[in-house]
């Protein structure tokens, strides 16, 4: 993968600019005072610094366009987050920064094509995240996203999903009280388990029930509520709610036997 002379993502190498220590100083505290053309000539002076860091990643990744943006976020970041009052040289600071966004993107790196024009919106949206993340140290909601970068709000929720490793239902969250909960008890069903309840004649064995059961099946199958907010909706442990609940199914079934 050579970079000296080429293009990579519209930027031609050969013509990169390069700052002095000095320059750099200057417009970090412009930069960090909110003037946006100091911000941009410092991202712009520092692109050779990222072609540096990608040369120890050559080989690991078939779209050097791709790594290279990566790259200058792990820039725009250091950027941000350097603090001027430390006696150190800006470039030792970014080089990890930059070095840490690449790993991260090549360890959730797919096979699964995505659409150049959708992957440059994902990484716009993921840039204008942190930046309103590190405003408010608050998420920022997709509209202030769509708004920051002038995109339209289905278009960011299609282009950060695309980027997103799918999960598994199965996927453990967390263990409470020895009952591992799986995703798919987060999850909430909308349909009607009416058919369901009729089909297999349970009417009788749910009324044999105590009124606790009756109403936990009742908001898990009828709500289609998951056993986190039925928990909270009765006042008691998510790992009650699944003890009580497969319980109440066992003693049905065994009543249908």
């Amino acid at each position: 993968m050579q970079y000296n002379k080429v293009e990579i993502s519209g930027v031609s190498t050969a013509e990169l600019i390069v700052l002095t220590e000095k320059e750099k100083a200057e417009l970090l505290k412009k930069a960090h005072a909110g003037d946006k053309a100091a911000r941009e000539t410092l991202i712009k002076g520092n692109l050779r610094l990222v072609l540096s860091v990608l040369q120890r990643f050559s080989g690991r990744c078939d779209q050097p366009d791709d790594l290279f943006q990566v790259g200058v976020i792990g820039l725009i970041k250091a950027i941000d987050n350097f603090d001027t009052g430390l006696d150190v040289r800006f470039s030792t600071y970014a080089v990890p920064m930059i070095a840490g966004e690449v790993r991260r993107f090549l360890r959730d790196y797919k096979s699964l094509r995505v659409s150049r024009s959708m992957r440059d919106t994902a990484y716009r949206a993921m840039q204008a995240r942190e930046e309103l993340t590190a405003g408010s140290d608050r998420e920022p909601t997709v509209d202030m996203i769509a708004e920051r970068i002038g995109a339209d709000r289905g278009e960011v929720i299609a282009a950060l999903e695309s980027v997103t490793d799918p999960v598994s239902i199965y996927e453990p969250v967390c263990s409470d009280a020895g009952d591992t909960l799986f995703l798919l008890d987060q999850l909430g069903d909308g349909a009607d388990a009416s058919d369901w309840l009729d089909e297999i004649s349970i009417k009788d064995a749910i009324a044999d029930l105590r009124e606790r059961e009756r109403n936990i099946l009742y908001l898990r199958y009828f709500r289609g509520k998951t056993q986190t907010e039925v928990a909270k909706s009765i006042g008691i442990s998510q790992a009650q709610v699944s003890r009580l609940e497969k319980a109440a199914l066992d003693s049905i079934k065994e009543r249908l036997q």
